[in-house]
Formats: C-alpha cells, structure tokens, sequence
C-alpha cells in the first residue's frame, strides 16, 4: 500500500472565500464573488443540466458588495471597490462577462453605493449614496433606460439609508441610524410625511431588515422593549405596530419573504451560531428549517420558493446550498484540498465568570494531541459589536496545526447575548472588555490550559485594539502579541473613520473633549513604556475603517523607544487580507513569530 505523510500545514488555507451571490429569475444560473483563482472576481455556474463549473466573468481582481441579474438576462449589475477601499462603485457587466463597465459618467472614485432595490422589470435601480452628502447619505433611484437619477430622500442629521420599496414602488423604507444598538426604521408614501415603525422613536432600540409584503404592510426586525430582536409588522393605512413572532432568547438577523406560499424565512442568531425557520402568515406556524452549516451569510429566496444560502461552519468553509423539496444540496465545492473532517479542529463552546461574576460564553479550539506544542492564542474578536461565533476560518485551522490552542471569548459588547449585553462596550471600549478578557486568560491558567509563559495575543480591527491595550496595561499576561488593523489612539480613530460613520462615533465610544481622561486611558498609545513584549503588527494600506496612520504611530512611537516591533504593510488590501498571496506571506510570517517567540 501507498503510504501519505500527514498533510502540510499550507493546504490548511488552500480554500476561497465568497462574499456575495446572485441567482437568475429561472433559475438556471449562479454568479457569485470568489477569490477562486487568488483574487476576487464574478464567476459563474450553469445549474441547468446534470453538471455545474465554475467559470469566470470578471478578471478585475476586485471585490464586489452585491450581484444581481438582470431578470431578462440582458445585463450583470454589480458594484466594486479599489483593492479594499471600501468606496463600492456601480458597474454593468454583460450577460457573459467581460470587461465591467461603469454605470454613472464621472463618478467619482471617493463616492460610495450601496444596493438597495432593483425593480421587477429590471429598469430602475434604488440605492444610497455618499455622493453629495458623505456623512448623512442620500437614497435615490436610477433609470436604466434614460439614465434619470432622482433623489428621494436625502439624509439629515445622522446617517439616513433607504432600506427597502413597495411593489408599486410609492412608498420607501429607510433607516436613521445613531448607533449600532440604536436604529429606528420609518415609511415614506409620495407627498405623506414618514412614519415610525415602532410606537417611540425616542426610546433606545434598533428597527431594520425591513420588506414589503404588500403596499401596505411591512415586515421587520426589532428589539423594541425586549432583549432580544422580533419580528413586528406596521400596517401603513393604520398605522398600527404589532409583534408578530418571537423565538425565546433568539434574535431576528434576517428576514426574506415568500409571496406565493405568504412564508416568511427567519434568520436568528443564538450564542454562537444561526438558526432558521419557516413562519407561515397565515397560520402563524413557526418551522424550524435544519442547516447545513453553522453561520448564515446570506439568504435568497427565489419565486419558485426555493432557498439559496452562504453559509460555513467551525470546519467547513464558505459555501452556497439550495434547499428544495425539504432537503439541501452543496452547489459550490469549497473543500479543504488533500484533507478530512479528522484533520480539521471543531471548537468547545465554553462559559466562564468575569471580574464582576458576568457570565461570558467562549469558544475554545484545542490543537490535535499529535501536534499541540503545549501554547494558546487568546483571541479577542472584532466589532467591538460583534462576537466570534463557529465559523471557518483558515488562519484558525493554520495555527491549531502548528500545534497553538485558541481560545476566543465573547466579552461583554458582543452581539449575541442579549440588547443589555451589547451595549455594555458603548463608551467602555478599554475597561470592561479588557477585564472579561483578563478573566478568560485567568480560567485558562486555572484550567491548565495555558500559563502566562505560554499565551500569545492576536486579534484584529477592534480585537486589534484589544491586543494593542493589553500589550500596554497587562504584559505580563502573555508572551507576544500581533495587532491586525488595531486602533491605537481613540483621539485620532475618532476623526478619521468613513463620514457616514461620523454620526454614530459619540455613542460608540464617546466625546473626545468630554471624554478626555477616558479617551487618553483607553488609548493604547498610552502606554507605550509598558509594551515590552515582542509585537507584529499587520495592516492594509487602504484601509478606510481603521487607517493606516493608526498603525504607522505605534510603530513609529514603539521604534523610537527601541521596543521590539515587526510591521507588514499591504500596499494592495484594505481592512483585513483578501487576496490568497498575501494571506500566504501573513500567515508564514505570524508562524515565524510565535515560534520565534515561544
């Protein structure tokens, strides 16, 4: 018999990613956005027939935020940034590809569009824009056929986006938005004033994922006076609000709708992974619909009333299934190349008390005995508004076969857990989360899991930040550290993120004049002659979100104290690493510097 050695610990990131997709009115075609040959691009798949290949359409190499056909298969609408940017320009893209063509003359390469609508026969796209207002956004509709572009709402005060149109397409739905746990949804009808989904505008709640199921009801989700988000209808002519369906402890993240079948599909989230259900509108029947996978991407639901979905799990990566005739099929194969289910590290879903006796949920990655070299990674997520849930990730499944346990918790802010639990890190960036993650890496040391001589911090974004404060107000915890995309000083983060996200800042983390003594405690450039430890810091050059100088005046002030710090620019990526080449140099360059540092 032929005997293999154990597979290399490369092909543990030998997958594509897919960010968004897009099916055919009939169904017989797919178009999604993978980094299939390396980069991002269109490909598509024919499901006609017994065969279906991926093949390209675009080879731009550019990341693309929405994809939808032309329901008469005359054209692709799409829309793509520049190498991570974020600034998503429209584009029209013939039926089979080719080269993308931009759909507004002169646009300018700083304006930024976000899909909202496109109309049943095709003809005009609804969408919002930074276009003449950056920091509060305009939404407008756009003529294909005669190129008219109408504004219809433009934004006042904080940030304002149209979220959904009625079938006669004479009434809009939009949202203000004022934090990321305070956003209120409102109807607009030609000549009428807006109206209030929820009964208080005032009150502190989010209303979003709005959709028509007629012209004159709308479905959406809420946290209105609960903990946990529901979906509500508002009947328009009565202007009346009801709840409609709670699920105990669950929160609403998706809502899509069936109109022949009047099924309404419900995406929940619940700790650390997704759930799915069937509410009928007539019965008031709520189905829960198994998964294939753990994390629910995204969601179409088609007029044949089938259902396609993005989804991946702990150990399986991104992937789009159809469910039909009450089961699921994989259409992509996105697999782990030259590897099994056995090789793969599935995750321990834990629970720990804080400082203050706050129940806080993990999860823990423990590396394969044959491999585990005896150290951990402690991981604290991105957001902060947002929580490390089972999804896959190749760089976790890089790291646990170099033998490193990871151990991520879900500190208070996360979302997940309640309405009362996220809002804990609103203008607490620095203290509370910092001190839920001191009282993880103190479980692992109790449950001999790690030591103080054997941890290592990495994080990215906020988790990034979360790294950066560590290294300064706690060194002593752990060996080492990597700062992915971090924010390293409230003062300056605060003035240089994306204008619409302006509105939201004081909310989010506070007033930098009021806010002063926390600002300056809660920077990690604070504590510059703490951070002893050995830190490598990786960012991307075009960054809009955490931009590089956030990077470039740690590294700066860290160098001329003669700390010892390793930074990696990427002069073609933006917030994060998309592009299969860099994530290769990223990852060998993280292995070389934990072991280096073990």
């Amino acid at each position: 018999m032929i005997e293999f050695p154990k597979p290399d610990v490369e092909q543990f990131f030998q997958t594509y990613s897919i960010r968004t997709f897009g099916i055919s009115a009939d169904e017989s075609r797919l178009v999604f956005s993978s980094s299939l040959n390396g980069k991002f691009n269109l490909w598509a798949m024919d499901l006609a027939g017994d065969t279906a290949y991926p093949y390209p359409l675009t080879y731009n190499d550019q990341i693309s935020s929405f994809i939808k056909l032309d329901p008469e298969g005359r054209h692709i609408l799409t829309a793509f940034d520049r190498d991570g940017n974020e600034n998503y320009q429209f584009h029209a893209l013939r039926w089979n590809g080719g080269e993308p063509i931009p759909l507004f003359e002169g646009a300018s390469g700083d304006d930024k569009h976000y899909f909202v609508h496109l109309s049943e026969d095709g003809r005009r796209l609804y969408y919002v824009t930074s276009k003449d207002n950056p920091s509060f956004l305009n939404s407008r509709v756009f003529h294909l056929d005669t190129k008219e572009d109408q504004l219809l709402l433009e934004g006042k005060d904080t940030s304002t986006e149209m979220c959904a149109v009625s079938p006669d397409e004479k009434t809009i739905a939009y949202t203000k938005m004022y934090a990321n746990t305070y956003y209120v949804s409102y109807v607009q009808r030609e000549g009428e004033e807006p109206l209030c989904l929820t009964p208080s505008p005032e009150q502190v709640h989010i209303s979003g994922d709005a959709l028509f199921i007629d012209n004159d009801q709308v479905i959406f989700a809420t946290d209105y006076e609960s903990e946990f988000s529901y979906v509500a209808r508002y009947d328009i002519p009565q202007q009346k609000f009801e709840p409609l369906c709670r699920i105990d402890r669950e929160s609403i993240q998706l809502l899509r709708y069936h109109k022949d079948s009047q099924t309404l599909y419900i995406v929940t989230e619940k700790g650390v992974e997704d759930r799915l259900y069937a509410y009928s509108l007539d019965s008031g029947e709520l189905t829960p619909i198994p998964l294939p996978s753990d994390i629910v991407e995204q969601l179409n639901v088609t007029k044949s009333g089938h259902l396609y979905l993005l989804a991946r799990g702990a150990v399986k990566p991104l992937n789009i299934y159809r469910y039909a005739d009450g089961k699921w099929s994989m259409i992509t194969k996105n697999v782990l190349t030259g590897l099994t289910d056995e090789d793969l590290v599935a995750p321990d879903v834990v629970t720990y008390n804080s400082f203050d006796g706050m129940e806080i949920e993990a999860l823990l990655f423990r590396a394969q005995s044959h491999v585990a070299n005896g150290y951990t990674v402690f991981w604290p997520h991105g957001g902060p508004q947002a929580s490390e849930r089972k999804q896959f990730r190749s760089m976790f499944q890089y790291i646990l076969a170099k033998g490193y346990n990871i151990f991520c918790p879900n500190f208070r802010g996360s979302t997940g857990y309640g309405s009362s639990f996220v809002k804990l890190v609103e203008q607490d960036w620095g203290e509370g989360p910092r001190k839920d993650c001191l009282a993880g890496m103190d479980w692992l040391f109790e449950q001999g899991i790690s030591s103080r001589e054997k941890l290592f911090v990495m994080g990215g974004s906020y988790g990034g930040y979360m790294t950066l404060l560590l290294a300064g107000r706690n060194p002593e915890y752990f060996k080492a550290a990597i700062d992915i995309v971090g924010v390293s000083n409230l003062f300056t983060f605060y003035n240089s993120v994306p204008e619409h996200w302006k509105p939201i800042m004081e909310r989010w983390i506070g007033d930098p004049e009021r806010d002063k003594e926390r600002f300056i405690k809660d920077s990690p450039i604070t504590y510059l002659d703490d951070m002893v430890n050995p830190m490598l810091i990786i960012q991307g050059a075009n960054d809009p979100r955490v931009v590089k100088e956030e990077s470039d005046q740690i590294v700066e002030a860290l160098r001329a104290k003669g700390q010892d710090v390793e930074y990696l620019v990427f002069d073609d990526e933006g917030h994060g690493i998309t592009k299969k080449a860099n994530e290769k140099i990223a990852y060998a360059r993280m292995d070389e510097f934990l072991k280096r540092n073990h």
